[in-house]
């Protein structure tokens, strides 16, 4: 961090837990402001998510359909999950995308990480691309109900484009994806 930062930083005084649930901790942390006035920061802990990028070899890739019980309707994504308690982000991957989809992948590549709600949570998702695909049967978790479908690249686009698909962590891996595809950036390392 650079010195001239300073007057972007905010200094924690003290945090307090508001709720602890199974999967999100609220706490509010009293804080110094750059100009030396107090403030208030309520914000939500979050385990962190991986996101697979899973391409056929028909050169199509795996969406899900999913009720999501926030928001009260059926979304379009990619495979994705919650990272367990001292998992590696690259074992979630693996294991979301065979128990949603059922398949497995040969090869994978980290591609990056994207934070989705950086005013209220220190959620991470990690994005990940799946090639290889075989099909070796889906084991949904207990009370998870999902539809697998697949779609191009360009076709998911449009699908932004029309608000058919508005989830941040899969448009967020789309643009990867199709930044990928036409060329335009190189895998990472």
């Amino acid at each position: 961090m650079d010195d001239k930062d300073q007057n972007l930083i905010e200094a924690a005084l003290s945090s307090e837990p508001v709720f602890d649930g199974v999967l999100l901790k609220v706490r509010r942390d009293r804080v110094r402001l750059p100009d030396g006035r107090e403030t208030v920061r309520e914000w939500i802990t979050h385990p962190g998510a991986a996101v697979v990028i899973a391409a056929l070899d028909n050169g199509k890739l795996l969406f899900e359909r999913q009720f999501r019980y926030p928001l009260r309707r059926i979304f379009l994504e990619l495979p994705a999950g919650k990272i367990d308690a001292g998992e590696h982000p690259l074992d979630t991957a693996r294991r979301e995308l065979r128990e949603e989809t059922g398949y497995k992948a040969k090869s994978w590549t980290h591609l990056g990480t994207m934070h989705p709600c950086i005013g209220y949570s220190d959620e991470r998702i990690e994005i990940f691309l799946a090639h290889g695909l075989s099909y070796v049967g889906q084991a949904c978790d207990e009370g998870e109900y999902l539809e697998v479908i697949e779609l191009s690249v360009s076709d998911a686009l449009l699908a932004v484009r029309d608000g058919e698909i508005t989830d941040a962590k899969t448009i967020t891996a789309l643009l990867w994806a199709d930044k990928i595809y036409s060329g335009s950036w190189s895998l990472p390392g």
